[in-house]
């Protein structure tokens, strides 16, 4: 599978603001926010040299990052890689016998296709593959 960067590591948070300061005085520059309804969650994302941090805060407490916070306290969510391919990507990991959350491509912000695999697959870390989009 061919990864051509880091997408972004996201980060759980609990008070979204207050990260957004922490993370600007670190040197970060938010880029982008959005509130993703189907997930229950606020999202930005904030540029750091080549990449990005993204601070992912619940306003759905059945969401999944609620539940995260609740099980683990605020922290490392899951890294995002970059492919060229989605969805190619997913065809390879289930030949290698990888365990996928989503079987197919779904749409993420900033007009991207996403899908995750399962952290029981990779050393319990959640690993979400992020396909950029011409918009």
């Amino acid at each position: 599978m061919e990864i051509t960067e880091i997408d972004h590591v996201a980060i759980a948070v609990i008070d979204l603001e207050g990260a957004i300061k922490r993370y600007e005085i670190l040197g970060g520059l938010v880029v982008h926010r959005e509130r993703v309804a189907s997930d229950g969650i606020d999202e930005v994302l904030l540029r750091v040299a080549e990449s990005y941090i993204q601070l992912l805060s619940p306003f759905d407490e059945s969401s999944t990052v609620a539940r995260f916070l609740d099980r683990h306290g605020e922290g490392l969510h899951h890294i995002a890689l970059r492919v060229p391919d989605c969805a190619e990507a997913l065809k390879e990991l289930v030949a290698e016998g990888f365990t996928l959350i989503d079987d197919k491509p779904r749409p993420g912000s900033r007009g991207t296709l996403v899908a995750f695999v399962h952290p029981q697959s990779a050393n319990g870390t959640l690993i979400e593959l992020v396909e950029e989009r011409d918009n």
